[in-house]
């Protein structure tokens, strides 16, 4: 396939259908993306900073204007240089106070006197200061989530997952906020460990002295006892049981992973492990081995693993393939939907997407 590098002298709109953006600031210190497999502009003149999810990048440009570009259409946000979080789908910021946010192309205040804030992919989990209370954004709606008399915190962050998390309510009482709706766990007078996933959270209850999930609305046990160490992914599991071996839950089902694991970790729709001084990647109901050593520096997220090689350059294990992109040392890296961001030592470029390599 021949892919065409359109030059453009205005920004890029018009294009058809969901885009995902894979943005970098090129040689020229021209801000530049790729979409489909084609490359084009997002700025022709050099910006001061940017932050990008899946779907969407934000960036103080060369006057100090915040601007928002989801692929399709660049939103002028402020003529302020502010600070700004950005997750694979929404953008928050606040001006003094004053908290807003942008969401599929729609921008709205969310409170007049906003404290910390936190941004997810499909939530907002934000403080009213005025009021000391905690309320949280989803699909549109926002929510309370507490209210307090003294000091007020937001929740651990392994609690908060990108549109479902766990809290402590006043008197103790845990709870679960899931697509708009508050679910009880109980009272614990202590900390307890929860790891949300996507859309799946992990604890070991210490009601039950069980090891618990919460999915789809509902409360299930995994483990008659506590387990050593869990994360959550998309729609499922992964956790060390007491005999040590590696087991991924998902709907109602377990699947050994490992007898012998290492180091090991979970995020989004892929699992990396080691076993036996390999590595290997889970996704999709397959275990493809990454490397026959253990890998030391890596990236996950979606449906890809990326990491440095024995050589000190980069290789990709995406939605279940191997890649090998570069052997050159020195090379950074960015995950962006399923495609992969390879920024070399000479400032050039390597990207990999829909199974294709693209060199900038």
């Amino acid at each position: 396939m021949k892919y065409k590098i359109f030059i453009l002298f205005c920004i890029i709109s018009g294009f058809v259908g969901a885009q995902k953006v894979i943005p970098f600031v090129d040689f020229n210190n021209w801000f530049r993306t790729v979409t489909n497999g084609q490359l084009a502009y997002i700025e022709l003149q050099q910006i001061q900073s940017y932050k990008a999810g899946d779907n969407l990048v934000a960036y103080i440009d060369i006057r100090g204007n915040l601007r928002v570009f989801d692929g399709e259409n660049r939103v002028d946000i402020s003529n302020m240089n502010l600070n700004f979080e950005i997750s694979d789908n929404l953008l928050a910021w606040n001006i003094g106070t004053t908290l807003s946010m942008w969401d599929a192309g729609k921008t709205r205040v969310l409170n007049y006197f906003g404290g910390e804030y936190i941004v997810k992919d499909d939530l907002v989990l934000y403080k009213d200061t005025r009021y000391n209370s905690i309320s949280v954004y989803w699909n549109g709606e926002i929510y309370p989530v507490q209210n307090a008399t003294g000091e007020l915190n937001l929740v651990n962050s392994a609690a908060i997952g990108e549109n479902i998390f766990a809290f402590a309510d006043n008197g103790d009482l845990f709870k679960v906020f899931y697509q708009g709706s508050t679910y009880e766990i109980g009272v614990w007078n202590g900390k307890i460990d929860f790891q949300s996933g996507t859309d799946i959270i992990a604890f070991n209850d210490p009601t039950t002295r069980t090891f618990a999930a919460f999915e789809n609305g509902t409360f299930v046990d995994i483990e008659m006892q506590w387990v050593k160490k869990y994360r959550a992914g998309r729609g499922f599991i992964v956790y060390e049981d007491i005999n040590n071996n590696l087991v991924l839950y998902e709907n109602g089902q377990k699947k050994q992973l490992s007898s012998f694991p290492g180091a090991w970790e979970v995020k989004d729709d892929v699992v990396l492990f080691q076993n036996n001084g390999f590595s290997y990647v889970y996704y999709n109901g397959q275990t493809i081995e990454a490397a026959n050593y253990i890998i030391d520096e890596y990236a996950l997220k979606n449906g890809t693993v990326v990491f440095k090689n024995m050589q000190g350059g980069i290789t990709a294990v995406s939605e279940g393939k191997l890649y090998e992109l570069t052997n050159l040392q020195n090379a950074e890296y960015e995950i962006y939907g399923n495609s992969v961001l390879v920024k070399l030592f000479n400032n050039s470029f390597i990207i990999l997407q829909n199974g294709k390599t693209i060199r900038v």
